[in-house]
């Protein structure tokens, strides 16, 4: 376990824990109050967006889905990252793929002054979801840039990558629906209306961040969606067409065999005795061929 403090003004510590470097050592959780029921659910790597104050130690506990930058099986992916409020400390725990919201952080407070842990962690949620608008709008240009290609041929390998931009969104769309959740029941949480009007400006900022991801990443997916639909209503439209051409084509050819089924049987009919017989065969055909194919001719356009 690596473990790094930095000074924040005078009342608040930043405590940043790398969960990623070994178990937590029992000493680091006796000085920090932290019992195993909490870090169980700090160090998830499954877990949800989740909320949890304990009023007797007046401890805030919140877990964020925080956006993945390495694409996994050609899609994007979030990842847990967990904050801990408590007695003037702001701890963060951290793993290798979350870690690069660090550097954010300290830039941002490097040009800007931090009063309180809650003005913190607010600040540190408004960041984590301004990691999503620029992949939001990679996944945009890709998607566009994708659509063209299939407009002028639908192949399997592009129908794949846009089921992955689909994937994608699907795992953004879901985060960002429980980050927007997570932050209403933040507001909402008792201690938080006792905040000042800065901390406050700071979680609506937050809030609102949150809410224009939902709508952005919701209008991609529904475009996605609907691509998709249209895509595969082209291949089915596709396959009927092909499956009518076959069909045509074997009625005609029925034509031909049948006729000369006839003349390969063992019984009497006419031409059987004229060795030029065949000609008149091979005419007859062609004229049933011709009239049969103008009757599916004006079947079909009827039916268009």
């Amino acid at each position: 376990m690596i473990e790094k403090r930095f000074g924040v003004e005078n009342e608040l510590r930043w405590i940043i824990v790398d969960s990623g470097k070994g178990q937590i050592d029992q000493a680091i959780m006796e000085e920090y109050n932290l019992d195993s029921e909490l870090m169980s659910y700090a160090l998830d790597k499954n877990e949800r967006a989740h909320l949890e104050y304990d009023s007797v130690h007046d401890r805030l506990l919140l877990i964020f889905g925080l956006l993945d930058p390495i694409k996994e099986d050609n899609h994007y992916e979030t990842v847990p990252m967990t904050f801990i409020v408590q007695n003037g400390q702001f701890i963060t725990i951290v793993n290798d793929r979350n870690a690069y919201l660090l550097k954010k952080i300290e830039s941002y407070m490097a040009m800007h002054s931090i009063v309180s842990c809650h003005q913190f962690l607010f600040v540190v949620l408004t960041l984590a979801l301004k990691e999503y608008f620029p992949v939001l709008d990679q996944l945009d240009r890709e998607k566009d840039a994708l659509n063209a290609k299939l407009r002028k041929k639908t192949t399997k390998s592009l129908l794949l990558e846009l089921s992955d931009l689909e994937t994608g969104l699907v795992y953004l769309l879901t985060t960002a629906n429980q980050n927007v959740l997570l932050l209403e029941q933040l507001r909402n949480q008792p201690r938080t209306q006792k905040l000042d009007r800065m901390e406050l400006e700071e979680l609506e900022d937050a809030l609102v961040e949150a809410r224009q991801l939902v709508a952005m990443t919701q209008l991609d997916s529904q475009i996605l969606q609907q691509l998709s639909g249209t895509y595969n209503n082209i291949l089915n439209n596709n396959l009927n067409d092909n499956l009518t051409i076959l069909t045509i084509i074997s009625i005609l050819l029925a034509v031909v065999s049948v006729i000369t089924g006839f003349f390969g049987m063992n019984v009497p009919l006419p031409w059987t005795d004229q060795p030029q017989a065949w000609i008149w065969v091979i005419i007859l055909s062609g004229v049933l061929w011709l009239i049969l194919a103008q009757l599916l001719k004006w079947f079909m356009s009827r039916k268009g």
